[in-house]
């Protein structure tokens, strides 16, 4: 195998033998496979959506199944095999009544029936892309590039399909993206603009995503949340998939449980609908992904998996987590049509929290509408100079101890300065006490990495407001990554021309050291140094 699409591949150059996040040999060959599969659906769902064909149904087919393919998200290798069968059962009912011509190998394409033989077809799939290009390392740095952005891409419309948001755009370009990843006709240049081009789509998708949010669930509002459990029956939710919260939240009324949130669930707190309606959804439990396997160990209930980030679990608690949607683990109780009985019978089963303990809190709803309504006394401050700089310090978390970079860059950040953060990122500092400048909050929390329109809103909205460009704001980003969707929003933050991005905390393995210093000399993209360091240029720049 080899796989580099997280920030954790091993020797920071890509994992060979077993993946860094449990991910198996055998589930990685038929994730290659799986891609495969999906560039020759993508090749005829393109061909017959020309002649008016509907292909939506193709469209969140593919969506979906990308998604599975991110890291820590589906380990399952029946699931593969399943996903594997239904893409090719659907493009061939979609060139049934057309006489698409023969001869690729991706229209062509049939599985094996065994799985002995669709893995030897997974490794043969990831061996003919790779040598595709092994005489241009750079085209093929970009072309991993965008095919993990595509993943990004894909799972945040996965998800603002649920919530009834769609573009036509988005799929079409997915679609026609897939299927050309394996030209050899392009330039570096060439497959430059694509990546570029990915992050226009993305901030597409992502506006889509944040209609679906706020539409449904009205805009998040700054919202004390309780870290504190309190005395009864609890389920945790994981992930980022708020429909999925939804419906659990309707499925345990009046049932005498409280849900409690994990990781990238916090921010769901800020949305009015959701919490004013549901008064079980209490609290928040643990931090970030990368710390589930202790806290999902003590926490007393049953826990639902959402989307990523899975851990491979631990046999102390694997017979009380559930997975729904794209999320799987060999094993684990899969909930489908979005059911949670099983996961409410096996919570009223469990002793729950038995004591209470000591108050505490922390906030989240700073999403784009709440930081908007003060725009004007944020922009008054910046003109007083009693706010001097912002630093939206923001991404995902990981569980390399150079990630501490990140709670030492926000605790060094001067007293006149604010501090945005979203994704689990903010686990590390999320619960410092920062303080106020005239009533405005030194740390806010914009939400997700699903939220990431709304930094990217405020940014653009206070570089009108002040009349400069935006690489001109008193405003630096310093964000970590780990995973495919944080791929999509660099290339849209490099899209937008967002200069001086400070990354890490290491670079990624599939950027070529020439496409980077192309990054570096366009856009001054660079890695993180130390928070002395960077706290010090950035507040020169």
């Amino acid at each position: 195998m080899f796989c580099n699409q997280c920030e954790q591949t091993a020797r920071g150059e890509g994992c060979e033998k077993w993946g860094a996040c449990g991910k198996s040999p055998e589930v990685n060959a038929l994730q290659n496979l799986l891609i495969y599969a999906l560039r020759g659906l993508s090749e005829v769902a393109n061909r017959v959506s020309k002649q008016g064909i509907d292909t939506r149904q193709t469209d969140i087919f593919i969506c979906k199944t990308l998604f599975s393919t991110l890291t820590n998200v589906n380990f399952d290798s029946d699931r593969f095999v399943n996903y594997i069968n239904e893409s090719i059962v659907l493009r061939d009912n979609l060139q049934a009544d057309f006489a698409l011509e023969t001869g690729s190998s991706l229209i062509d394409f049939v599985p094996a029936n065994s799985l002995e033989d669709l893995v030897r077809q997974g490794q043969d799939a990831e061996l003919e892309f790779i040598t595709q290009s092994q005489n241009n390392v750079d085209i093929f740095s970009l072309k991993l590039t965008i095919l993990y952005g595509l993943k990004g891409i894909a799972s945040y419309a996965y998800h603002a399909a649920r919530l009834g948001q769609e573009d036509e755009a988005v799929y079409t370009f997915i679609r026609q993206t897939l299927a050309e990843l394996g030209s050899q006709d392009k330039s570096l240049n060439e497959w430059l603009a694509i990546a570029l081009n990915l992050g226009k789509i993305n901030l597409r998708v992502m506006e889509l995503l944040d209609a679906g949010h706020t539409l449904n669930y009205g805009h998040p509002i700054p919202t004390k949340v309780p870290l504190n459990p309190k005395i009864g029956k609890a389920i945790l939710i994981s992930g980022h998939d708020l429909k999925d919260l939804e419906k659990l939240l309707q499925q345990t009324e009046n049932k005498g449980i409280t849900v409690y949130t994990h990781g990238e669930m916090l921010p769901a707190h800020g949305y009015p609908k959701l919490k004013q309606k549901y008064p079980h959804l209490y609290g928040h439990y643990g931090t970030a992904w990368q710390n589930q396997t202790r806290e999902f160990a003590e926490f007393p209930g049953a826990i639902v998996m959402t989307t990523n980030c899975l851990m491979p679990p631990h046999q102390s608690y694997r017979d009380r987590v559930f997975t729904c949607g794209c999320v799987g683990y060999a094993g684990l109780v899969h909930l489908d049509d979005d059911d949670f009985a099983l996961a409410i019978e096996t919570a009223l089963k469990l002793p729950g929290f038995t004591a209470a303990s000591e108050p505490r809190s922390v906030m989240t709803g700073f999403a784009r509408h709440a930081v908007m309504s003060v725009a004007e006394d944020l922009i008054d401050a910046v003109k007083k100079g009693d706010i001097r700089h912002l630093f939206l310090v923001g991404g995902c978390d990981g569980a390399k101890p150079t990630r501490n970079y990140y709670s030492e860059f926000v605790e060094k950040v001067p007293a006149d300065c604010l501090v945005l953060t979203l994704a689990c990122g903010k686990f590390r500092f999320f619960d410092k006490e920062l303080g106020d400048i005239g009533g405005i909050p030194r740390l806010m929390d914009v939400g997700q990495c699903n939220d990431a329109y709304s930094a990217i809103h405020i940014t653009l909205a206070m570089a009108k407001a002040f009349n400069v460009d935006v690489n001109q704001l008193p405003l630096s980003m310093i964000l970590s990554w780990y995973e495919q969707k944080a791929v999509a929003i660099l290339l849209t933050l490099l899209y937008l021309g967002i200069k001086n991005i400070r990354l890490g905390p290491t670079l990624p393995a599939f950027i070529s050291p020439r496409v980077f210093a192309l990054l570096q000399r366009n856009y001054n993209l660079q890695a993180i140094a130390t928070p002395e360091a960077d706290l010090a240029a950035c507040l020169q720049e």
